[in-house]
């Protein structure tokens, strides 16, 4: 140890300064999204390009007035929507913070965690098993310090550090008294002086074109993108056709007014058909959605995961920490030709210090309340360790203390006992002491003990000791309280639950058995599955739910078979060794306190509280924003039918463009509607009170299914019938003008879309029945005021002469209202009906 290792890291204002100096600990410079980048990529959509496009029509045909209409209409269009993004953008943002790896440094003399963007050169980071390094550094001190270094130079196996010495030479370019930003702390802790962050960083200097690859699109994204694309070629051939359409009715028109009102009508189908709307709702109920599960301790890394969720059939979880409260006890000792003492004793020597897993901490609190091994010095001098394997199972430490050679074992009975050999009688006892305890729930580990000499060599590896076998140990780990029924409830909606675990096959079913996972007392253990070839585990999974004394690998395969046989499949990990299977799999979750850095990095889901109960309720929500989803896309498929049907039919109809039934303008006056509605209003509903008691959605259906189009068109056919007749009716027969039938018309679309929310929120029973939770709502009554406000200002405010409409007479407001509600409505019963 060197004076250097002394070093006690900076002040709280030091690290400000610093940060100042040398910006955050971030690959590349991220850009600030100002408004005018905003305003420009809003101005860049489709439609508001035709509208731009039909402003300048107007001011062509010499109407500067309408011109001027369409202008102020697209600026608060675009303020609505940069309004929608800045919001998404905060969201998003605060979930990105929430999400920022934590790292734990010396500031101020003491201890603190800080966000990793937040490191200074010159700051005093701890460093733990199962990080990731954030930066370059030099090693101060060290206790079993190894790092993969694969990411910089390609080579897998772990190094083993050393503290830094000024006068200690290498002649490679990557240190051994060093670590490196990216890389992984595979075994043992250390403290690190910073030396270098950000762009700065060995990683950094490769690393800036990683930080810059664009984000992949989400499963709903790619499906709502195609489906705009679709619309897209269908718009510009009905563009085409009602421009002919259009052209040829004004054969007494000029040509410069044949030309301009057929350009006029084409981009006015061409603004009802293209149903924008679809990437905004996307975006915004995700978002909010990963909003609401980080209230509830669920964090979510990736905007895709939050549609996934709701999709997922199978749950395959880990034993400790999940299912139980990872509250590790030591219960039983059970020694063999010794004392429980002595045996407590090896079990301590054994264990790592500082001990990072909950047994081991667990295993050093019972030796400190025993009064055993509590001076450190009375453990000696380490000399050497071996390393926990996945094939052996068996961990230790090599010991000088008391004028000897200490070999002090500890791990799975069953390898421990093949190792030691012991007599047939301690043998036979042995294990029925083992399967004993393992049937009463907990979990046993074997301990053994091998004496050497000083002059005597330390075997290199565990398989060359000839240990005694000293004993087991019996750790009680209960299962959380409302594990039970949470499980019940995943049974309920259809979801398995598997159990995972490195515990042996008894501990396993027993605790099974008292979860409610499974009644039997059979367990699929790591040796059976690499006995199976793919075909016979693709059966095994189809009714095996407990799997024990398995590895990464095993978990690998399991997910592999799941997800072959159709499943969707969520799965929980917390170590280094998991993170592949949590990449793997449909949905990985990573627990927030218990798991390390690479599996949270790693994972979709991090559970801030390492609850079985929170994913449950992530779950349900996820099934609530899909179906919420699900509702938007009927709704804004419904409203946009009728403005795309009459757009159609008022050339076939050789309707004169003066008394054209809706305008550009009326279009994006319904516009300002339609957005509020669904970023408002649906994406808040609450959950269908059976919706976990439904099964799981399966993997291959789309949300824009047959079923949904079909039953959107049939709504808005029938919504086109009585807005486009009425308006019609009141133009010919009763020989109104075109103008108080135009405001007929409108108002009862207008009306018709705030009940088709009603009903689309309510898919399910009568929308009536629950219309009285539903008002209570704030945002919902917000919307009912808004559209009545719109309606009555748009009708009878001096804006009726800009718009080109006429007031109606309070008596046509109540039949415009009625009409809207049986335009609407007629299908409560078929709907009642058919659920």
């Amino acid at each position: 140890m060197n004076d250097f290792s002394q070093y006690r890291g900076l002040s709280s204002e030091e690290a400000e300064k610093r940060l100042k100096i040398y910006g955050k600990n971030e690959l590349s410079i991220s850009q600030k999204n100002c408004p005018l980048r905003k305003f420009l990529k809003v101005l860049k959509e489709p439609m508001f390009l035709l509208l731009l496009i039909t402003a300048a029509l107007y001011f062509f045909l010499g109407k500067p007035q309408d011109g001027g209409t369409m202008l102020i209409f697209v600026g608060g269009m675009i303020t609505i929507d940069s309004i929608q993004e800045w919001k998404t953008d905060r969201t998003l943002s605060a979930l990105r913070e929430l999400s920022a790896p934590q790292i734990p440094v010396i500031r101020d003399e003491k201890e603190q965690k800080i966000s990793s963007c937040d490191l200074v050169p010159g700051d005093r980071m701890l460093l733990f098993e199962g990080d990731k390094i954030p930066a370059d550094g030099r090693i101060l001190e060290c206790s079993d310090f190894m790092t993969d270094e694969s990411t910089l130079t390609g080579e897998t196996e772990a190094i083993s550090k050393v503290p830094f010495l000024e006068n200690n030479f290498s002649e490679f370019y990557f240190r051994r008294d060093s670590c490196y930003a990216g890389t992984l702390v595979t075994r043992g802790s250390a403290a690190v002086f910073v030396e270098r962050t950000g762009r700065f960083t060995e990683y950094g200097k490769i690393g800036t074109a990683i930080s810059q690859a664009p984000e992949k699109p989400t499963p709903l994204q790619s499906q709502t993108a195609k489906l705009i694309k679709s619309c897209a070629i269908l718009t510009m051939g009905l563009f085409v056709l009602v421009t002919l359409l259009t052209f040829w009715n004004l054969s007494d028109f000029s040509l410069r007014e044949r030309l301009t009102e057929s350009l006029l009508s084409g981009i006015t189908l061409s603004m009802a058909m293209i149903p924008e709307e679809f990437p905004v709702v996307l975006t915004v109920f995700l978002s909010m959605g990963a909003w609401r599960l980080a209230k509830k301790h669920a964090l979510v890394r990736k905007l895709s995961s939050v549609e996934t969720l709701g999709a997922v059939s199978v749950l395959c979880v880990d034993k400790t920490g999940t299912l139980t409260k990872n509250e590790m006890k030591v219960t039983t000792l059970w020694p063999v030709n010794i004392n429980q003492s002595y045996l407590a004793e090896i079990m301590g020597l054994g264990c790592e210090t500082p001990p990072y897993d909950p047994m081991e901490k667990a295993m050093l609190r019972f030796c400190r309340e025993q009064n055993i091994l509590v001076d450190p010095f009375s453990r000696g001098e380490l000399l050497a360790e071996y390393s926990l394997t996945d094939h052996l199972k068996i961990m230790g430490h090599v010991w000088k203390r008391n004028g000897h050679i200490e070999i002090a074992l500890k791990g799975s009975p069953e390898q421990m006992l093949k190792l030691c050999q012991p007599s047939q009688t301690t043998l036979e006892a042995a294990r029925k002491k083992y399967e004993a305890l393992s049937k009463s729930g907990l979990r046993v580990i074997a301990a053994a003990i091998q004496i050497l000499e000083e002059s005597e060599l330390v075997p290199k590896t565990i398989l060359e000791c000839r240990p005694q076998f000293a004993g087991l140990i019996g750790l009680c780990d209960p299962p959380r309280e409302s594990i039970k029924q949470d499980i019940e409830n995943c049974r309920s909606a259809g979801i398995r639950v598997l159990m995972i675990t490195g515990d042996s096959p008894l501990t396993a079913c027993a605790i099974a058995q008292e979860v409610g996972i499974q009644s039997t007392n059979h367990a699929i253990t790591g040796a059976m599955l690499d006995q199976m070839n793919e075909a016979q585990l693709l059966e095994v999974v189809k009714t095996s739910s407990v799997f024990a004394r398995t590895i990464p690998s095993h978990k690998m395969r399991i997910i592999e078979a799941l997800r072959k046989n159709g499943e969707v499949v969520a799965m929980t990990g917390d170590g280094v060794n998991d993170a592949p299977a949590l990449k793997y799999a449909d949905i990985g979750i990573s627990m927030g306190k218990k798991g390390n850095q690479v599996s949270r990095e790693a994972a979709d889901l991090i559970l801030m509280d390492d609850r079985f109960s929170t994913i449950v309720e992530t779950i349900h929500d996820g099934r609530r924003i899909y179906e919420n989803i699900r509702k938007a896309v009927s709704y804004i498929f419904t409203i946009h039918i009728p403005i795309a049907l009459s757009a159609i039919f008022m050339p076939v109809l050789r309707i004169l463009p003066d008394s054209l039934f809706l305008l550009p303008v009326h279009i994006m006056l319904l516009e300002l509607l339609i957005d509020p509605t669904c970023s408002l209003v649906l994406e808040r509903m609450p959950a269908q009170p059976n919706l976990m008691k439904q099964f799981p959605r399966k993997r291959e259906s789309s949300l824009l299914s047959h079923h949904l189009l079909g039953k959107s068109f049939l709504q808005g056919f029938i919504l086109f019938l009585v807005s486009f007749g009425s308006y019609v009716f009141y133009l010919n027969h009763l020989h109104e003008n075109a103008a108080f039938a135009r405001s007929i018309g409108l108002c009862i679309l207008m009306a018709a879309n705030f009940f088709l929310v009603l009903l689309s929120a309510f898919d399910r029973g009568w929308t009536f029945k629950e219309m009285g939770t539903f008002l209570r709502d704030r945002v919902i009554q917000f919307s009912a005021l808004g559209t009545l406000l719109l309606i009555l200002l748009m009708l009878n405010s001096p804006l009726c002469t800009f718009l080109k409409l006429s007031p109606l007479p309070i008596s046509q407001f109540f039949v415009c209202i009625f009409l809207a509600a049986i335009s609407v409505f007629w299908y409560e019963p078929i709907k009642h009906l058919s659920h």
